[in-house]
């Protein structure tokens, strides 16, 4: 509806091709590009646009230093003694976060709420003496300072007896019942590929197998989350999706080829070998399911006093977020509190610095309301030219003829000034579209080549190799699947 306000508005002032003030003739309208399949739902289109979420690791495992634990921890070593969610979702929301996935429960089987289906839960800790819900604070401070909160909730449970048969299925999704009716809305739930293996299992102490691609019988299990939330919709994250897929690594990138679209449905979580295609994408791909780059702030994803020494730097903190949501992903950046329940000084400190490092790099837009000229534009109709890049609205864009899948943008910046980034978004709302560009400035009266990238996606920062100083930039879109839909340029 609005780019059709967009064209009535623009009726009598040349945008379309013909235009009569007679109430019996039909105004002749330049037609938007078609979407180009797939595209993005409107959650999906939210959480791109979230940019960045923070994982939150913390249970048992915190108290013994492991990563994963074996499922015969005792519940009475849970006992932080200055726990404080509101600091963990306070230093998130300063950093910039706007989400926050709280690992409900890891693979030890532990609840951090008092589940009625498990005596391995916080209720059987000292944490506020059997009454503490570490859930609902979490839930809480999320609500109190505007970020959504999702779970991750372990389809593997070392501690349980009856993990690899039909009664566990029943226990998982009882626990999901637990969490969405008591600690909702959730905007993600965030499920893995770490399935079956040795473990506890209720004094067993063995080695279970279960078949990944059936056992859990996904499709049921989460149209079951889907009927305790309706709306707003939930996101489900795991290796292929449905909704979001992993990168296929852990160290904080995605492929600077990176299509938003993959075909699923040969996948599920857990299986092997598809690390590539999941940090590429596929450019043919039927479905719109996008990449989420999940890297901790450690090495480790639970708090180690060890590991105080190798936070993540700033410097370090900055480069993945150019190779996360500067290649059109989404960053979700794990932040675990320490044995005291607290983000630890070290960790709150490199976030601080990554912020304020952030917000220099990122301070002022040179493009901003820039004039800009393009060698074609759809229909020769305003609504769709070259000046809709840099007026800071993200619902308009330029486009091209349908037949036309390349073009250039030219930005004048109106000084010459030094650059440092590029960065370009597409109108996802109507597919995943270009293949191919290169960024030029304009220097001793002549176009120099300082940069070339594939695809763009929902945002592409490009980070020149030394600042350049130009007063004219030029983006020339080589290759596209379909007619080029550029939504936004910025230059820093």
């Amino acid at each position: 509806m609005k780019k059709l306000s967009i064209w009535l508005a623009a009726a009598c002032t040349g945008a379309f091709l013909s235009c009569s003030n007679s109430s019996n003739t039909s105004v002749q309208e330049v037609a938007p590009p078609q979407p180009l399949l797939p595209v993005p739902t409107e959650a999906q289109l939210a959480w791109h646009e979230m940019e960045m979420n923070a994982f939150i690791h913390f249970t048992t495992n915190t108290f013994t230093d492991l990563e994963w634990g074996y499922g015969d921890e005792s519940p009475t070593i849970f006992n932080p003694s200055q726990l404080d969610a509101e600091q963990w979702v306070r230093t998130l929301k300063e950093a910039g976060f706007k989400g926050v996935i709280l690992t409900c429960k890891h693979h030890d089987g532990f609840a951090l709420w008092p589940s009625k289906y498990t005596e391995h839960s916080v209720k059987n800790s000292p944490y506020k003496n059997g009454q503490g819900d570490v859930v609902k604070e979490v839930a809480e401070a999320c609500r109190k300072y505007g970020l959504k909160f999702g779970v991750y909730l372990s389809p593997w449970d070392r501690n349980r007896a009856d993990y690899g048969q039909p009664s566990y299925v029943e226990y998982y999704r009882n626990q999901l019942q637990e969490i969405f009716a008591n600690y909702g809305p959730v905007f993600e739930m965030w499920f893995d590929g770490a399935n079956g293996g040795d473990g506890y299992y209720g004094g067993a102490r063995e080695k279970r197998n279960i078949d990944r691609r059936t056992y859990y019988d996904w499709p049921n299990t989460l149209q079951m989350v889907e009927g305790l939330q309706p709306e707003p919709k939930v996101l489900f994250f795991s290796d292929a999706g449905p909704d979001i897929r992993w990168v296929g690594n852990e160290k904080g990138f995605v492929s600077e080829t990176n299509w938003n679209t993959i075909s699923n449905d040969t996948l599920y979580a857990g299986q092997a070998g598809i690390e590539k295609l999941l940090g590429t994408g596929a450019e043919d791909g039927d479905k719109w399911i996008p990449a989420e780059v999940d890297v901790s702030i450690r090495p480790g994803w639970f708090y180690h006093a060890k590991e105080d020494s190798l936070v993540k730097t700033p410097e370090k903190l900055f480069d993945i977020y150019l190779t996360s949501v500067g290649r059109g992903s989404t960053l979700l950046l794990n932040v675990p509190p320490d044995k005291r329940g607290l983000i630890h000084e070290q960790d709150v400190k490199a976030l601080q610095e990554w912020r304020q490092m952030l917000d220099r790099e990122f301070k002022t837009n040179l493009a901003a309301k820039a004039k800009v000229k393009a060698d074609s534009y759809r229909g020769n109709a305003e609504a769709f030219a070259a000046s809709n890049v840099t007026d800071g609205d993200k619902e308009t864009y330029w486009a091209t003829d349908d037949a036309v899948t390349s073009g250039i943008l030219e930005v004048d910046l109106g000084k010459t000034q030094p650059v440092k980034y590029v960065l370009l978004q597409e109108y996802i709302r109507l597919g995943q579209r270009v293949k191919s560009f290169s960024v030029e400035v304009w220097q001793d009266n002549a176009w120099k080549p300082v940069a070339d990238a594939t695809t763009i996606g929902y945002k592409r920062i490009l980070r020149l190799d030394s600042p350049i100083n130009t007063d004219k930039i030029r983006i020339h879109i080589s290759e596209a699947k379909a007619s080029p839909v550029i939504a936004n340029v910025e230059v820093y």
